[in-house]
């Protein structure tokens, strides 16, 4: 009778309980004590620059930032008056991240202006939100921004050792930041470096000269960056140009000999006459930076005592201090000889037409035989400093 029990009562583990059992089953839960599918978090959206904002500084790069879900599109608008008082409108573009949680604008802002912004996000389940965010920037007089001028000139060709110039008619304190966002890119690729001659004018040069063909691009991205001082840049500016062939005259003034070389080949002697004592012609690498058919040169620009004036065919400037390449038919009997003239190098009329058709603004002239030299920064002087010390002049 004992054994009966306890075999009923540990029973096997596929054996249900009897009708007459005592071990009641449990239920299965009904459908209305499931828990709630939970609600998503709407995405949230934040700019770095508050809703109706005043005066926010024209060097911010507005941003926007997405938690608890992704951006879909971000538009930055604005108007403002133009120096006339009429109204201008614009756009200001900008770039999501790969991950879609921030847009960063592309541009720094305008002055006097007031903006919209328009943030549009979804949240996990898709669901859009839209945050619109006003504001408005700080005023600046023209004195308050520097303006820049690019050179060379757009679609330019220009010769093998013109330098990129880029002038502003404000002063720039902050070099360094501003040189950050000057970028040259040439095709084929050359090594070069800025060089600041003071805080109105940067150059860029490449190590060596340009390589015949060369393709260069240029870009001042200053709209709106902080130059210090309470200064601004007014705007971003492009230039491109071309290179076009190697030309170097090469200057001997203990021999009043020129050597002009196309593609590194002689092509041409010009007999020349260089400045006379006490008025040395310096020597050293000049560009060519200008072209004139006919201009006046008087005693007086220079300050010479002889008094002269005098109208001046095919005269290519290489100096800002007024030295020029030119036609002197009256030194004739010079050339070849000895110096006379009070500066310049003169040669004859027929050396200098053909000399003055075949040259392109940056042509290298490299005068030798006296003991004058360049001044830094008389005319562009760029390539009489070897390049490890014009990179000394860099800000970065």
């Amino acid at each position: 009778m004992l054994a009966t029990i306890l075999v009923a009562c540990a029973g096997t583990p596929n054996t249900p309980p009897s009708a007459g059992s005592d071990v009641q089953q449990s239920a299965p839960p009904s459908p209305s004590t499931a828990a709630p599918t939970p609600t998503p978090d709407p995405v949230a959206l934040k700019a770095n620059v508050k809703n109706g904002a005043s005066k926010v500084k024209v060097d911010t790069l507005v941003s926007v930032a997405a938690s608890a879900g992704t951006l879909t599109k971000v538009t930055l608008s604005y108007t403002n008056k133009d120096r006339k008082g009429r109204t201008q409108r614009g756009t200001v573009a900008g770039k999501i991240s790969k991950d879609r949680t921030r847009w960063t604008a592309s541009d720094r802002l305008e002055p006097a202006a007031a903006y919209k912004l328009i943030s549009v996000g979804k949240n996990q389940a898709n669901q859009p939100s839209t945050v619109t965010t006003t504001f408005r920037t700080q005023n600046l007089t023209l004195a308050e921004q520097t303006y820049p001028t690019l050179y060379p000139l757009k679609g330019s060709q220009v010769g093998v050792g013109m330098p990129v110039i880029v002038t502003f008619d404000v002063p720039v304190k902050n070099r360094r930041e501003f040189e950050k966002n000057l970028h040259v890119t040439s095709s084929p690729a050359q090594e070069g470096s800025w060089h600041w001659y003071h805080s109105r004018e940067v150059r860029f040069r490449p190590k060596n000269y340009w390589k015949p063909g060369t393709k260069v691009t240029v870009a001042a991205n200053i709209n709106g960056l902080n130059a210090g001082g309470g200064i601004y840049g007014q705007l971003s500016k492009k230039t491109h140009f071309t290179v076009g062939r190697s030309m170097i005259t090469k200057i001997n003034l203990s021999t009043d000999v020129a050597k002009v070389y196309r593609n590194g080949k002689f092509v041409r002697r010009i007999y020349v006459s260089g400045g006379k004592p006490g008025w040395q012609t310096r020597s050293g690498v000049k560009l060519i930076m200008d072209k004139l058919y006919t201009t006046r040169m008087t005693n007086q620009m220079i300050g010479a005592r002889e008094e002269y004036d005098l109208r001046v065919k095919y005269a290519m400037r290489i100096t800002s201090s007024g030295e020029f390449l030119h036609a002197a038919p009256w030194n004739a009997g010079h050339f070849g000889r000895r110096n006379a003239s009070h500066g310049c190098v003169g040669m004859s009329t027929g050396d200098a037409a053909w000399l003055f058709h075949r040259t392109l603004i940056g042509d290298p002239v490299i005068t030798t035989g006296t003991s004058r030299g360049m001044e830094h920064g008389n005319g562009y002087s760029d390539w009489n400093m070897s390049y490890a010390k014009y990179k000394k002049g860099s800000a970065l």
